[in-house]
Formats: structure tokens, C-alpha cells, sequence
């Protein structure tokens, strides 16, 4: 069995840090560490040596120049203290290497802008989508219903049909170039999560199930591979049954919050896949 090292980056905004770390404490992971993003920048923490990388919700650089912009120009652009490597160089052997990346919210968005989602074409991290204002425009913060796409290759929502989590974010509403490529999204399953009204079986694009517009119900993208994956809505904060707004009228909620099972998933494939930090 391989050793399961996760990395949680803080810093520069981020506020779910914690929760993303014990979510992964919680699932199994060996050794869990919150590492503010300058100390990857001074070289005193380096990617290679971890093989889970969590990109936790917050509001990056006050979502100056729009939600992760600023970030993402600093990962491409700011050079690693003790070498040539940029950061944005070690990010792409970490992800290169076959690890497994999960961004939460402002995770997610940073993940779009440094063209880690979609990825259909390996060789070339432009960036292809964004995460624009929500259709209400205003910020949303309410409990939402994912339904999960059974033949996505997504590692971290395996075995899940679906499952209840918050939404707290302004920036939500995933815009691609074209209808096109929305289009082959759909057809390689790389929307592996999308909302739903509460116990529909269909994707919506209604509010407030849908709470920012998103076509087709997305709620979050992987790449081919299932590795790489992000989401708007937060896992990390449905971990235990009284996390659950309902917890206290709904008698048949399970113990163990279903937002927990995405993490057990990423744990439980490094542990049994080989995959080595």
C-alpha cells in the first residue's frame, strides 16, 4: 500500500483550509499538512513530495482582477527561491506525475484559470473555460443536491449517485469558449457533478437548485484521466450527519457526511493504485 501524503495550500484569502485538511485526516490520508503558498515559493516545502493536493475554498487575493486571476498569474510567473523552477513547473510534474488534484470553490476556479480543467489535450494548459458571476448577481450560500455522472472517469466521485452539500460563492457559473466544447464535455463525461432540484433525477438549470446558472446543471469538471478535479460546492463542509441543516429532523441521514466519501475516494485509490509522493 502506498503512503497517502495530502497537501492543503492556505494563504493570500483562502478560508477552508482547516476543514479541507480534516477532511482528509478523516479519510485516511498518512500524513496531512497545511502549507501557506510562500513556502513553496521559498523552497521550503516542495510539490514532489506529496501525491494528494487540495485547493481549498476562500476568496484568492480578494478575487481581485476576478475569482483566483491573481493567483493563477502567480503560480505561472513566480520563480521558486532556491532554483529556475517556476511553481507553475512543479505543478505540472506534480500533475504529470499522476497525482490526484481536488479544488474546492476558489480552488476550482484557480483550477480553470491555470487551465488544469478541462485538460483534454495534455500538451496544452491554456486555459478554455472560466467561472463567471452568478445569474442572481449576488453571492449564494445555501445547501444544494448533486447528482453524479455514473460514467465519468472521476476518481473522487466513484461509487456516489448523489449527495447534499453548501454553495458559498459569487462566481460560480462555468462559461466555456463554445457550445462546442460544452458539448464534447458532456459526451466524455468530464461534468461528473451537476445540480439537480431535491430528489429529481435530471439535471437543472433553475434557480435557486441551480444556484448560479451553470448550462446543463455543472457544478464541477474533471479531466480525462479522473485525477484532476473540481468543484464549486464544498465537501469538506458536509463531513458528519449534524453538519446537515436537517440532521436534527431527518432521522435516516448517515453518520458519516456523503462530502467525506470524495476524499475517501482519492485516499483509497493512491493507497491501492502505487502512486508514490
Amino acid at each position: 500500500m502506498a503512503t497517502v501524503k495530502a497537501l492543503v495550500i492556505s494563504g493570500n484569502g483562502t478560508n477552508c483550509e482547516r476543514e479541507t485538511a480534516f477532511a482528509c485526516e478523516q479519510a485516511g490520508a498518512d500524513l496531512v499538512e497545511i502549507v501557506p503558498v510562500w513556502d513553496l515559493v521559498a523552497g521550503e516545502k516542495r510539490l514532489a513530495d506529496y501525491n494528494l493536493l487540495c485547493l481549498a475554498g476562500g476568496f484568492l487575493d480578494g478575487d481581485d482582477l476576478g475569482a483566483a486571476r491573481a493567483c493563477a498569474n502567480r503560480y505561472r510567473h513566480t520563480r521558486i527561491a532556491d532554483g529556475e523552477k517556476r511553481l507553475w513547473d512543479e505543478l505540472r510534474e506534480f500533475v504529470q506525475k499522476g497525482n490526484l488534484v481536488i479544488g474546492i470553490c476558489n480552488g476550482f476556479q484557480l483550477m480553470v484559470k491555470l487551465g488544469l480543467l478541462p485538460l483534454i489535450d495534455t500538451d496544452n494548459f491554456d486555459q478554455s473555460v472560466t467561472l463567471t458571476f452568478n445569474d442572481s448577481g449576488r453571492f449564494e450560500d445555501r445547501w444544494v443536491e448533486l447528482l453524479c455522472d455514473q460514467q465519468s472517469p472521476c476518481i473522487f466521485t466513484k461509487g456516489i449517485e448523489r449527495f447534499e452539500v453548501p454553495v458559498r460563492h459569487g462566481e460560480g457559473k462555468l462559461v466555456t469558449m463554445n457550445d462546442d466544447l460544452l458539448e464534447s464535455l458532456s459526451a466524455k463525461h468530464l461534468i461528473p457533478v451537476r445540480y439537480t432540484r431535491l430528489g429529481d433525477k435530471l439535471p437543472t438549470e433553475e434557480y435557486p437548485a441551480n444556484p448560479n446558472g451553470s448550462p446543463g446543471g455543472a457544478a464541477g469538471l474533471c479531466d480525462p484521466t479522473g485525477r484532476l478535479f473540481g468543484l464549486m460546492p464544498h465537501p469538506e463542509c458536509y463531513l458528519h450527519r449534524t453538519h446537515h441543516p436537517r440532521w436534527t429532523r431527518q432521522a435516516d441521514l448517515p453518520e458519516e457526511g456523503l462530502g467525506l466519501r470524495l476524499f475517501r475516494n482519492a485516499v483509497e485509490f493512491l493507497a491501492e493504485s502505487g502512486v508514490r509522493s
